[in-house]
Order: structure tokens, then C-alpha cells, then sequence
């Protein structure tokens, strides 16, 4: 394969002299195993005048990229599988297909899935093999269903069973057969952000020691649930508050049958909602009129336990802390959710930059070709998003394995940094995924808009992520308050300030940005005391801009020290070489709002910060050879990107996609 690109940018008039190499150009890699062919003022198939060089870089550069990208624990058992999965055919898209046969088909998909976990318990209680899943399975059909209705069974169904102590004396079968599609009901009509006030109860019937489930009004009802009768006989988790003598005990759940092969269940109802954009799924309002649960409905764990004489004991003291332990597998789902984000994201990439490379425009010269990604204005944004598209997957593998470790170990203070760096996480790698995954779609014109192309629905499923398994203000939020008097690690030393040549290392810009969360925690801080202290509402509110610009900041700074150490790790100098600069591109981007605070502060010079709008582009200029060994150590499948037209370079026609007249 030949990357196509220029040294110069070509929205510059012709004759332009070129600027210096600065810190020198990056070898790329082919995957085809031989040195790439880059040009220096035209394409390498000669049709533009330019001298074509020969990049020496080979095979390991990219092998040693993906290694890095994909290194959490053993990639066959944690990526491979899915990788070789999603490569069938069957998991291409079908054109022509409403959306609720889309949605039926993502539950035929849930079976192969199934078929190729080996136990869906070893699955659904490993952390990375989980991840692992969403990262691919968010790529088939553009975010198609198949990633939802996977997360809310194996995640929230199956892993919360397994999470409860009880676990070991049912019988999943069922579940883990895919007899039953397993799903969960914690959200209502009237209780989305403040799910810990939901209204939905089960009564403990002394009469009999089982249950009944109601729900008291339309507001408690389960708002947007997968429990149609598509796919087949469900069950579910019902999150409801037990009522034990007329009392509140909290809010645990139940493991509550919803339909079989003749409908639904007696006391069940199911109304239909409309089908949302993106991810399309059999999303529902779901009410309960007095349906009889057995006893052994609920499960119980140390959080919460019910003796024969209908006594709760519990290990946590509140209700608010029980709710929480009950729905502990939300944090899992914040996982889940920027692994999802994250393998779209490279996708999205992968296509834009496959397509840059072999659409032509009209040359500086009369007669000349040359293709889009040859110009700043079109490889520039790309670039930018390959470097944030790198850090998210290194934040996420970072979190990832802090929060697996710290859940094993079980100090409960580390798993609350755990949690929290999973939340920040999560926030920031799904906003991070919207706006890369437009400019992608933004890049490759009116062609990106047909869905077989693989990325107008990109967007839209990631929405979905932003909302799911916490909405990213609130958790942002939360985390905020947590950061605000959380004690910082000691800040690391900072030269004073010199000339812009200091900024082009890596390690020196993330101490910059390191100084700039310190910035917005004071900036912060002193608000909140200048607030009313009879009004915490308009207290909170006054502190809570500049808190947030923090937990942003504090973000992008964990995401560069993931860059940092995984670049530091890399075995392939080249790609060593390749990954620094790319991690000084991340950090330039994320430097950028907060110049002014730096330079205020002392941390930069005047000079420096005017030195920076070219030194971004001395970095753009750098990078644009290696877009293609970017995206070709995402390690797609070929069968993939050969299924999408815009990403081959007219051997798939998109009127081959087309329904064919009537």
C-alpha cells in the first residue's frame, strides 16, 4: 500500500518555499511489509510533478503501535475473538432494513456472540474480555444495536447476578444459553439523574415470603428497557424499593421473568416506544400491576440480606449506600461505554484517512491530481483526531486496569479513585468521540452521509454513550466535587519559561497543563468560599464553571500521562519516535485554552505563546506522512473496511448498496 500525501501544504500557492523539518520527519510503516512510498509536492504515482522518497519503515513499527494500542492482558483472548467475529459477513450492512428488523437482527447477532464467548459467566465477570467486546462490537453496522443489547446482558443482567453472593445457587442457564435475553430496568419515567429516589416497590408479603412488584403511578415507570417481545423470552433485573411492615429499606434488585414464547407475563406491561437515532433497539415503557415474585427474587449479598422472619441485615447504613452496591455494575458500564466510544472512534478514522488517500482533487498545476489528505485543511482535523483518538485508548486501557486491580485488592479509599477515574473517563473519552467521529464524517463529504459507508451513524450511537451508565455533566459533576479538596500528587519540577524549542517536549507540556488544573482547582476553590453560606444551591453554582474546567483539565492530563507511558514502552523506535510526536500534538491541543492562565502565571513566555499556532503546524507537517501507520495499527479487520465503499477506492461501487427498483 502507498500513502499518498505532501510534505507541503497545498493550500499554500504553488512555489512556496518549504519550511524546515523541525524536529525531523517520522518514518511510517506499510502494512504491506515493505517501505511506503511518500512524496515530497505530489503523489507518488507521478501524477504531479514532486521527487519521491522512500520510507525505510517496515512491518514492526505498525505491529509494535498496535501492540501498544490493544496491551491489556492477552490480546487473543481479550480482542482477538471479537476482531475475527465482526470480520463475517454477516455482519455487514444490509440496506433496506426498517428499524425494527434492525433491531431483531441485533438480537440474532447476540447469539453468535454468545456462541463465541465460551462462558458467558468467565465473560461477564472479566473485566478486559468485556471491554474488549464493546470496542468491536460498536463498529458493526455504524453503532448498530448489537453493542446495547450485549452491554445490558452480559454487563448489567448477567455481571450483577454474578455479583450477588447468591449467584452460586441459581441456575443461569437459561441465561448464559441465551434461552432468555437478559436485561435491566433501573431508570424511570420521572427518575433518570436521582434513579435513587425511584418509586417502583416490591412488598414483602409475609403471608406468603415472597413479593409483590407494583408500580404506583405512570411516572415509576422503567423508561426505556429493551423488554419487547423482540429477540425472544426475557427477564429482568427490576431495581425496586423494598417495603418490609410499611418500611423503606432501600432500593435493591429482583430478578423478575417478563415474558415467554406465548408473550408477556400476567401483570406486565409493555408499551413500545418510539425508535431512537442511532443503535437501533426495542426501547420500551415497562409497568408492573402486582406481579408475585418468590422469595428468592431478590438478591442478596452483604448489602443486604432478609432472615426468615423478614429482618433485613445489612453491611452498608443507609439507603443511598445500598442502592449504590445493588447497582454496582454501572461502573463496569462507564467501561463499557468508552470502549464502545473508543473502537468507533478508530473506525471512523480508519475510513476517513483510507478515504483522503484515494479521493483526487485538482492539483496546484493544470492537469494535476493529487489526493484530499495532501492538504493541511483536510489532514490537519484528521491528525488532530488521531492524536486524541490514541490518548482515549490509552486512558481507557489505563483505567481499565486500575479499576480491575483496585476491585480485586479491596481497599475501599482506592476503589473510590478507581471509580472516580473511570467516570472522568468515560465523560471525557465519549464527548472526545462525538466531536471526532463529525469532523470524520465532515471530511469525507456528501459521501459519508449513506449509512453503508460506516460513518453517519457513528455520532449518533455515541449520543447514546454519553447518556448511558450516567450522564457525562452529572458524573462530570460529581467528580468535581470530589477533585475540588482532593489532595493533589505534588506537582512535578518546570524549567521557567524559554523559547518555543522548549515546547516540544512532551513532558515539559504536561507539566504546563498539570500547572493549569492547579489553576482551575484554586480558581474554584475560592469561589465556593465566596459563596452564600445559607445557600448551597447558588454556592455550589458559583464555584461550579470553574470546578468543571478543572475535572476537563484533570481529564486531559490523565490521558497524557497514559500517552506518555505507553510511548515510553514502545520496543520499535520508530514507533517510539512516532507516538512522542504524537503525544506532543495531544498536548499542544489540550494546552491550548489555557495559554493565557500560563502565561499570566509565569509558566509560558509571551514568545512561546505566540510561537505555538507554528509549532502545531511544524507538528501537522511532521505527522502527515504516517496517517496510514496510524490507522493501520488500529488493526482492522480487512473484510471490515472491504465492506465499505468509501474506504476502497472505487472496487465497491454504493449503488451495488441500493435497493433495487421496484
Amino acid at each position: 500500500m502507498t500513502l499518498l500525501t505532501s510534505q507541503a501544504d497545498l493550500t499554500s500557492a504553488p512555489g512556496t518555499e518549504k519550511r524546515g523539518t523541525g524536529q525531523g520527519g517520522i518514518r511510517g510503516a506499510s502494512p504491506a511489509g515493505g517501505p511506503r512510498a511518500v512524496t515530497e509536492g505530489g503523489p507518488a504515482d507521478g501524477s504531479s510533478a514532486g521527487a519521491a522518497v522512500t520510507d525505510e519503515s517496515s512491518d514492526e513499527t505498525v505491529a509494535d503501535l498496535t501492540r501498544l494500542l490493544f496491551a491489556d492482558g492477552d490480546r487473543d483472548h481479550v480482542h482477538g475473538r471479537w476482531r475475527d467475529l465482526i470480520a463475517q459477513d454477516t455482519f455487514r450492512h444490509r440496506p433496506g432494513l426498517g428499524a425494527a428488523e434492525r433491531a431483531a437482527l441485533s438480537y440474532t447477532w447476540l447469539h453468535l456472540v454468545n456462541d463465541t464467548a465460551g462462558d458467558p459467566r468467565r465473560l461477564a465477570d472479566e473485566p478486559a474480555p468485556l471491554a474488549g467486546l464493546h470496542e468491536w462490537a460498536a463498529i458493526v453496522d455504524g453503532g448498530g444495536g448489537l453493542c446495547t443489547v450485549a452491554s445490558i446482558h452480559y454487563n448489567l443482567f448477567l455481571g450483577s447476578l454474578l455479583d450477588h453472593e447468591d449467584a452460586r445457587s441459581r441456575d443461569l442457564s437459561d441465561f448464559t444459553d441465551l434461552r432468555r435475553i437478559g436485561t435491566f430496568l433501573c431508570t424511570e419515567l420521572d427518575h433518570g439523574n436521582d434513579a435513587s429516589a425511584l418509586e417502583t416497590t416490591v412488598e414483602l408479603d409475609p403471608a406468603t415470603g415472597g413479593f409483590v412488584l407494583n408500580t404506583p403511578h405512570p411516572g415509576a415507570r422503567k423508561f426505556m428497557p429493551n423488554t419487547s417481545l423482540t429477540g425472544g423470552p426475557k427477564s429482568a433485573l427490576v431495581a425496586a424499593r423494598l417495603l418490609v411492615d410499611g418500611r423503606d429499606e432501600g432500593v435493591f434488585l429482583f430478578l423478575t421473568p417478563l415474558s415467554d414464547e406465548n408473550g408477556l407475563l400476567p401483570g406486565v406491561q409493555v408499551r413500545r416506544l418510539p425508535m431512537r437515532t442511532g443503535a437501533p433497539v426495542d426501547h420500551c415503557l415497562t409497568a408492573f400491576d402486582r406481579v408475585l415474585l418468590p422469595r428468592d427474587a431478590l438478591l442478596e449479598s452483604a448489602h443486604g440480606r432478609l432472615d426468615p422472619e423478614g429482618r433485613l441485615h445489612s453491611s452498608l447504613g443507609n439507603r443511598r449506600k445500598r442502592f449504590l452496591r445493588s447497582i454496582g455494575r454501572v461502573t463496569m458500564g462507564k467501561l463499557c461505554m468508552s470502549a464502545a466510544a473508543v473502537g468507533a472512534t478508530r473506525a471512523a478514522l480508519a475510513i476517513a484517512v483510507r478515504y483522503g488517500g484515494h479521493r483526487r482533487v485538482s492539483g496546484p498545476r493544470a492537469g494535476d491530481r493529487i489526493p484530499v489528505n495532501a492538504h493541511r485543511s483536510h489532514h490537519g482535523p484528521l491528525l488532530k483526531g488521531l492524536a486524541t483518538a490514541y490518548a482515549m485508548t490509552f486512558l481507557h486501557r489505563s483505567a481499565l486496569a486500575r479499576w480491575a486491580a483496585d476491585r480485586a485488592d479491596g481497599d475501599a479509599g482506592r476503589q473510590a479513585e478507581a471509580e472516580r477515574l473511570v467516570a472522568v473517563a468515560k465523560s471525557w473519552i465519549t464527548w472526545q468521540a462525538r466531536a471526532v467521529t463529525v469532523e470524520c464524517r465532515e471530511r469525507c463529504g456528501a459521501q459519508g452521509l449513506f449509512a453503508v459507508n460506516g460513518l453517519s451513524e457513528f455520532p449518533h450511537y455515541i449520543e447514546g454513550t454519553v447518556t448511558a451508565e450516567g450522564d457525562n455533566t452529572v458524573i462530570r459533576v460529581k467528580a468535581a466535587a470530589e477533585l475540588l479538596f482532593a489532595q493533589q500528587p505534588p506537582l512535578g519540577a518546570l524549567d521557567s519559561p524559554g523559547d518555543v524549542a522548549q515546547l516540544t517536549d512532551p513532558r515539559h507540556l504536561r507539566e504546563l497543563l498539570a500547572r493549569a488544573e492547579a489553576v482551575w482547582q484554586d480558581r474554584a476553590r475560592a469561589q465556593l468560599r465566596q459563596g452564600p453560606s445559607g445557600d448551597p444551591v447558588a454556592r455550589w453554582n458559583g464555584a461550579s464553571s470553574a470546578a468543571l474546567e478543572m475535572v476537563s483539565v484533570h481529564a486531559g492530563l490523565r490521558a497524557a500521562d497514559a500517552f506518555l507511558d505507553a510511548a515510553g514502552r514502545a520496543a520499535d523506535p520508530r514507533a517510539g519516535e512516532l507516538l512522542t510526536r504524537l503525544c506532543l500534538l495531544f498536548l499542544l491541543q489540550e494546552i491550548g485554552p489555557y495559554t493565557g492562565d500560563l502565561l499570566a502565571h509565569g509558566h509560558l513566555s509571551a514568545e512561546q505563546v505566540c510561537g505555538m499556532p507554528q509549532l502545531l503546524d511544524d507538528v501537522l507537517r511532521d505527522l502527515a506522512p504516517h496517517m496510514t501507520a496510524l490507522t493501520d495499527a488500529f488493526d482492522l479487520p480487512a473484510a471490515y473496511l472491504e465492506g465499505i465503499p468509501l474506504a476502497n477506492s472505487g472496487s465497491v461501487a454504493l449503488a451495488d448498496h441500493a435497493l433495487p427498483a421496484e
